[in-house]
């Protein structure tokens, strides 16, 4: 698929791909932090038959359901040769909003690996430790059985 990036004088950005039938689907992130659905018109790619506001959390959930399992099976399946390694998605609970990835210390604390992040239908893949998370980011991460479930532990809690 072929994301085009539009950036919005004054707005923000959008993003959208055309679906087989010419319409377009995509999302307009604002400058002051909205988020829109938008699908195009068929007879016009710059025209909205339909724009959906969408919360942080609500633009997460909808990641979740379109964009995280995908990437979760392809590394699940990329590490099915290796024993004891899994893949999983975490989500960012309230102690860890507006902070880094680095004050968590996972890698040190568990083990586990960051592979990405996904935010409100956006992959950040390879965070480094200054990546600032929010409160509903899923972070997608691999590690031992053991380490995972402390990883949420931590997430959860602080």
């Amino acid at each position: 698929m072929n994301v085009e990036v539009t950036p919005l004088p004054g707005i923000g950005v959008r993003k959208d791909f055309a679906l087989r039938n010419g319409r377009r689907i995509g999302v307009v992130t604002h400058r002051d932090g909205k988020i829109e659905l938008i699908i195009s018109k068929s007879d016009d790619p710059d025209a909205c038959l339909a724009e959906v506001p969408l919360t942080v959390d609500e633009a997460s959930a909808l990641a979740n359901l379109l964009g995280a399992p995908q990437l979760v099976a392809q590394l699940t399946e990329e590490h099915r040769d290796l024993p004891g390694i899994h893949t999983r998605q975490i989500p960012v609970g309230i102690p860890f909003d507006g902070r880094t990835l680095g004050d968590t210390a996972l890698r040190t604390r568990t083990g586990v690996s960051v592979v990405a992040v996904m935010r409100a239908g956006q992959v950040h893949p390879s965070p480094t430790p200054d990546f600032t998370l929010t409160a509903g980011d899923l972070m997608v991460t691999v590690g031992t059985s053991e380490g995972l479930d402390n990883a949420v532990k931590i997430l959860k809690r602080g």
